[in-house]
């Protein structure tokens, strides 16, 4: 039902528009009453129109075949509503077209058959042609290029936009994974720790059932509370290895921070550090070691040579561990690019224990600092971003490409005008000056002299008084020059010479307004 609707309203769009241009062409040639021009113009719009859906390419086409009209002689005016036409038709066109190439070409041809055909049947030639391209131009190539730029801003946006999810849903995957790899180490961690505990409470209830002094109640609790104990132990042991099934290989921890830092040092690192005695929970002090570890890490990998500063400290409450990394001397390692897995593991972590984590540049180099409080719940889980995503990226190229479309929907037709107007505008003074005739030459003029025996310049003018031209001789055959009076004057002059049977039967000199 709701395709129904729609196609009812793309019918009835059409139709509209079809009847509004309609409208246009039968406005513009009823005072002429130009029968042939209207059923032109009617034609160009039916055909234009009725295949401006399927045939974006064809109705284009047609649209632009309508600017050719313009060279021929409609007296004082031009047919406006091939501007009309061209506008519509060409936005729609750059609109519905799926590749730009086959609307370039036929602009080419459009436009290098209009010269020709307004050399041929043109008024004023050259000048047809040049204003014939303008209207190409600006009611032509640039409501196709706005069209174009809407249909590549549209596609980019759907395509960066699921580009991106499916970006963002791979990122959130893997991070989901770096946090399970990480509750996995903590799990292990939990597992040296609680079950070294609960191996102590066996031996220790083991002892109690061999001591002395114990009645046969308090020798089965000892034996009982044993028993628990060791079942304890195995079933954390099952419990855990479940969680650190699917867990990759990590480097275990191996004694202390102070250890840690001479490890790395012995590798190459320039380590200048500051570490307090840490008075913190076990999982405080493990997370704190953690956070250096991957920090060292990441400075081995991805900043070799540089500088490092680590700072620990502890206080009643919580501990800050900091690494800060000067940038390398040579550059980072090539292709060795980050997946920010580590941090977000160890993002998860800090989490975990109610710590906070910062990541992030800082002069050149790249900061690590991380707050654990010593009595704190877990952190509300968020969705951290992961920094200069892959996403973000081709985002911001969609972007990039829709604003570069956009400067070229402007600069394009305002550097086709000017070249236009340029070239319009030499040839218009070539014409000026070499249609100019001298004074004394008129002067010298007389009524009756052939044709032959006149000193005329190379062409006529073109450009000439639309009022105050007299009266001329029936059945002459007039031609008109330049009287020299430049071409910025607003009231210049033109002589005009009429012939009969090669006979110069009358002269004249008129300007514009005036006799």
């Amino acid at each position: 039902m709701r395709e129904v609707t729609k196609r009812r309203w793309r019918v009835a769009l059409d139709v509209a528009l079809g009847l509004f241009l309609a409208f246009i062409v039968a406005a513009g040639t009823v005072e002429t009453r130009s029968y042939w021009e209207l059923a032109g113009g009617l034609a160009v719009v039916a055909g234009s129109v009725a295949t401006a859906r399927r045939y974006p390419v064809v109705s284009l086409g047609v649209a632009l075949a309508g600017a050719l009209a313009v060279p021929f002689p409609y007296g004082d005016r031009m047919p406006v509503w091939v501007v009309f036409v061209l506008v519509a038709i060409s936005y729609l066109a750059g609109l519905r077209m799926p590749r730009a190439r086959p609307g370039i070409l036929i602009g080419l041809a459009v436009t290098v058959l209009g010269l020709p055909l307004a050399l041929a049947v043109g008024a004023d030639g050259l000048g047809d042609w040049v204003t014939m391209v303008a209207i190409l131009v600006f009611a032509g190539l640039s409501p196709w290029l706005l069209g174009r730029y809407v249909r590549v801003r549209g596609e980019l946006a759907r395509t960066g936009w699921q580009r991106a999810e499916e970006l963002e849903s791979r990122q959130r995957l893997v991070a989901e994974q770096a946090r399970l790899r990480e509750r996995a180490r903590i799990a292990g961690d939990m597992h040296d720790s609680l079950g070294h505990e609960l191996s102590l409470i066996a031996v220790r209830a083991a002892a109690l059932e061999v001591a002395g002094g114990l009645d046969d109640v308090q020798r089965d609790a000892a034996t009982q509370l044993r028993t628990s104990a060791a079942a304890a132990t195995e079933r954390l042991r099952e419990i855990i290895g479940v969680l650190r099934e699917d867990a990759a290989p990590v480097e275990p921890v191996r004694g202390d921070l102070d250890e840690l830092i001479a490890r790395a040092r012995a590798s190459g690192l320039l380590i200048d550090s500051t570490v307090d005695s840490l008075a913190a929970p076990p999982m405080v002090a493990r997370a704190a070691y953690r956070v250096v570890q991957e920090a060292l890490t990441n400075v081995a990998k991805h900043a070799p040579g540089a500088a490092v500063t680590v700072r620990v400290a502890s206080t009643g409450s919580e501990t800050r561990a900091s690494v800060v990394n000067a940038p390398p001397p040579a550059g980072p390692l090539p292709g060795a690019a980050s997946g920010q897995v580590g941090l977000i593991g160890l993002r998860e972590r800090v989490r975990l224990v109610g710590g906070t984590l910062r990541t992030g540049p800082r002069d050149g180099g790249f900061a690590v600092t991380a707050t654990l409080p010593h009595d704190a719940a877990p952190v509300e889980e968020t969705e951290e971003p992961v920094e200069d995503s892959t996403s973000a990226r081709a985002l911001e190229l969609a972007r990039r490409d829709v604003r570069r479309s956009l400067i070229l929907a402007v600069a394009v037709p305002l550097a086709l005008f000017g070249l236009v107007l340029a070239i319009g505008g030499i040839a218009f003074l070539y014409q000026w000056n070499t249609s100019e005739l001298p004074g004394p030459a008129y002067d010298r003029m007389r009524l009756g002299q052939s044709r032959a025996e006149l000193a005329l310049p190379e062409r006529q003018r073109a450009a000439r008084p639309v009022r105050g031209e007299p009266p001329s001789v029936p059945g002459a055959v007039c031609e008109y020059y330049g009287a020299g009076r430049s071409w910025l004057d607003n009231d210049y002059a033109a002589y005009r010479l009429c012939f009969t049977d090669g006979k110069l039967v009358s002269k004249d000199w008129f300007a514009e307004g005036g006799s």
